[in-house]
């Protein structure tokens, strides 16, 4: 069961306090994981997009979060869709990253993946995937705070992950 815990956000938000740019490159000393987030509606729309903002919430039941902006092309297909994948990308996989960074293109013609929980696409050679029922929505400023939980997943212990941090994409070094 989807559920909404909020109402729908204002029509205007106040303007921000300081430099948008200015604020999201201070975001980005904060390094993480990179992912896809994938899904799949019933009527057979696919949506996938690249995606920094994934996180776990809860061991029991288990939950991760992630979020997407309100205005993206894609939010009808992951409002709709009964199931989503979050992709764990690895430290190999920056060029899918990109391509499914971009809008506008056919994503899912260069990738390899199959149908997993309610045909959400499961990406081929990532460190990790979580296959999730798409169970609550937030809204939160100009994004909307999706919650799934986890039905299943996998992961590739020998594969090391994609790290984004300050604009570029890398990954861990042991000791540095």
């Amino acid at each position: 069961m989807t559920s909404t815990a909020a109402a729908l956000p204002p029509a205007s938000a106040p303007e921000p306090r300081f430099d948008p740019r200015d604020y999201r490159r201070t975001l980005g000393s904060f390094g993480t994981g990179v992912t896809i987030v994938t899904a799949q509606t019933a009527d057979g729309r696919r949506a996938g997009l690249t995606c920094n903002s994934f996180a776990s919430v809860s061991l029991n039941p288990p939950l991760v979060l992630w979020s997407l902006v309100i205005h993206s092309p894609s939010l009808r297909i992951f409002q709709e869709a009964t199931h989503f994948a979050v992709n764990v990308l690895a430290r190999d996989q920056s060029e899918l990253a990109m391509t499914f960074a971009k809008s506008g293109v056919d994503k899912f013609s260069s990738a390899v993946w199959w149908a997993g929980c309610g045909d959400a696409p499961v990406l081929d050679g990532v460190a990790a995937s979580f296959e999730c029922r798409n169970s609550y929505r937030y809204y939160g400023g100009d994004h909307i705070i999706f919650m799934g939980e986890v039905e299943h997943y996998t992961r590739r212990d020998a594969a090391e992950p994609l790290l984004f941090v300050k604009g570029q994409f890398g990954g861990f070094e042991a000791g540095s």
